[in-house]
């Protein structure tokens, strides 16, 4: 573990340009369930596809609303772990510093991160289904329901669409804008750490690929063996939460 932890410290005081890609892993790791996981109660009867698609919505929009109203208070009733925090602090420690990541729980902005990209988009950001207006957080809070239950969405100021949660559906193309940056940034990087993620979603998962071609080194930090584990610089088999306040400590940055 110690030579990892010093192979990887030797890796980036090489770097100026950083990139941190978070998966699933890291989210569950401050106890935020996998979308599967998070079927329970009333929801466990449901297909996925019942829940999270842009027809489902259509069909029945206080079933689905109900659902991530659940998912989005849950994750906020946990809170970001020693790891989202050394990455917030790593910020400092390099010339340019972004965290791409396909979690949808806003814990890395909670965790005081600056520079996110957030592909799969975030469960705070409600929007119109149709216009994409936002919609104030604040008058979410008023709607939050009881546990396991449906609830009608509140319709838009604006157009009288009814609101959605900010994260991508099933059958929904990422955020063009968010794609393109996180493409940019793993091209100009230096270094990639790639964390807590299975390395098998896609297109977040040709994102190691794309900076490995580009020349860049990448460090992977999971305690599991993945697809991308024989092509990354670096491996090291350990919890983001235990890996990343390592990495901060020896860097020296607070």
């Amino acid at each position: 573990m110690a030579g990892e932890r010093e192979r990887a410290v030797e890796v980036l005081r090489r770097a100026s340009r950083v990139v941190a890609l978070t998966g699933a892993g890291m989210s569950q790791e401050s106890g935020v369930p996998t979308f599967r996981d998070a079927l329970t109660g009333l929801w466990s009867r449901y297909d996925p596809m019942e829940l999270a698609t842009p027809d489902a919505f259509r069909r029945n929009p206080a079933r689905v609303f109900g659902w991530y109203l659940s998912r989005w208070r849950g994750a906020r009733t946990v809170s970001p772990h020693a790891g989202h925090v050394a990455l917030a602090r790593l910020e400092g420690a390099f010339g340019d510093f972004a965290v791409v990541t396909q979690n949808v729980d806003g814990l890395h902005r909670r965790a005081g991160s600056r520079e996110i990209v957030e592909l799969h988009g975030c469960l705070e950001a409600f929007r119109c289904f149709d216009g994409g207006h936002s919609f104030d957080i604040d008058r979410i809070e008023q709607l939050a329901p009881p546990e396991d239950a449906e609830v009608e969405p509140p319709a838009c100021d604006t157009c009288g669409s009814p609101i959605r949660p900010g994260v991508v559906w099933f059958g929904e193309t990422l955020p063009a804008g968010a794609v393109e940056r996180a493409w940019r940034l793993v091209q100009q990087s230096d270094v990639v750490l790639v964390i807590g993620t299975s390395a098998v979603v896609y297109p977040a998962a040709e994102l190691p690929g794309v900076a490995l071609a580009a020349g860049a080194e990448v460090i992977e930090i999971n305690p599991q063996e993945t697809p991308l584990t024989p092509r990354a610089t670096l491996t090291w088999r350990a919890t983001a939460a235990a890996a990343l306040p390592q990495l901060a400590d020896a860097l020296g940055v607070r």
